[in-house]
């Protein structure tokens, strides 16, 4: 085989990895989109797209942040814009200024486009390690998931998924400057980002761990990777001390987060107790099955550590469940957290990747049916925010 014919191949690699992903993720937002209008009780799928934390996003897209806590007609602390990390809000902003999209709009435009580019990026990151199976398997259950309507909706999810893919895949090549950048947006667009950092931190060390072990008089990139790692660890300090100064008081985003969400660390003595509670006497069939949810990932996470994840990937999955587990809050919006997790779709996807091809599309289409389906449930007919 002469060069040029493995040049070839490996294009047509490249754009199947592009293209595929791409057509998977555009594909799954369509059917979200038939479910969510077909489940709608008034049409308005725009507004569901928008609803809830949405209108955080877009406000201080359209209105910036406010300038200190917000309280009600009793004087009780509520939440307000600042909970909000800032590179969405941002993003969209960008997106309206250039394009004269109205706010609600743009904000729906940059999740879609930064859904897009989290599939072509996981993809490409499960392919490294991995295999192209495996990659497009993981995609499709990626994109399929229960509360992969986040995706679609004014909500940062996307945008984060698509920078911690980003940042993985540019350590597992060793382009440090890209991963810090990414690293950095992943930190700034929420707080799960110290989990991204944490993981960049973890790859610069297993890179320069294997840089020690190099013959005597190679070249050695030792101050790439640490600053890289320190440029990502430095975004969500940042963002919560620009908080505490704004308001003038540091603990300022934590309590604005319990005060609007109810969101503390309790080290899962909330999560606990809703298991208990929803599996000995759930109230409706959507605590119960959030439950089981839980009880999953849980289970997947420990399998595919038993399996040999790379680190990073590994850490950061492990981090994001602990910090979505470990927090009290609306229970209902736990699935919606765990979309950017990723290690717990390793495994499946893994297991699916020895199957023969038919098996593979048939269990592919009952999770699409399931996940496009339940997500729509959720923002339609269930009563509660995600």
């Amino acid at each position: 085989m002469t060069m040029t014919q493995v040049d070839k191949d490996t294009e047509r690699g490249r754009a199947v990895l592009f293209a595929l992903p791409l057509g998977i993720y555009a594909l799954s937002r369509l059917v979200q989109l038939a479910f969510l209008w077909w489940m709608s009780p008034d049409d308005k799928v725009r507004d569901r797209l928008l609803a809830w934390d949405a209108g955080h996003f877009v406000r201080v897209a359209q209105e910036g942040y406010p300038t200190g806590y917000t309280f009600d007609n009793d004087g009780h602390l509520v939440g307000n814009g600042l909970a909000f990390f800032p590179a969405y809000p941002m993003l969209v902003r960008l997106v309206h200024y250039v394009t004269r999209l109205e706010y609600g709009t743009a904000a729906i435009t940059v999740s879609w486009l930064a859904g897009g580019a989290a599939a072509v990026l996981l993809c490409a990151l499960l392919a490294r390690l991995y295999s192209e199976r495996v990659a497009l398997i993981f995609t499709v259950l990626f994109c399929v998931q229960p509360m992969s309507l986040a995706l679609s909706m004014g909500y940062s999810e996307a945008l984060f998924t698509a920078l911690v893919a980003g940042m993985l895949l540019c350590a597992h090549r060793g382009d440090w400057l890209a991963a810090s950048l990414l690293g950095l947006g992943a930190a700034l667009t929420r707080p799960t980002g110290a989990a991204a950092a944490v993981a960049l931190a973890v790859a610069a060390g297993i890179h320069l761990y294997r840089q020690r072990r190099q013959p005597e008089g190679e070249p050695r990139d030792v101050w790439r990777p640490i600053a890289a790692a320190l440029i990502a660890l430095a975004g969500v300090p940042a963002y919560l001390l620009w908080v505490g100064l704004r308001v003038g008081d540091l603990g300022a985003w934590f309590d604005i987060q319990t005060a609007g969400w109810g969101t503390t660390f309790d080290y899962g003595t909330s999560s606990l107790r809703f298991l208990h509670d929803a599996l000995l006497a759930g109230d409706g069939w959507i605590q119960v099955s959030i439950a089981w949810m839980l009880i999953g990932v849980v289970a997947l996470a420990v399998v595919a550590l038993r399996g040999g994840v790379w680190p990073p990937l590994a850490v950061y999955g492990v981090i994001v469940l602990v910090l979505v587990l470990g927090q009290a809050g609306y229970y209902h919006s736990k699935p919606r957290l765990l979309v950017p997790a990723l290690l717990i779709l390793v495994p499946p996807a893994v297991a699916l990747a020895r199957a023969r091809t038919r098996t593979i599309m048939t269990v592919l289409a009952f999770c699409g049916a399931f996940g496009l389906w339940y997500g729509s449930y959720l923002v339609t007919v269930w009563h509660y925010a995600i």
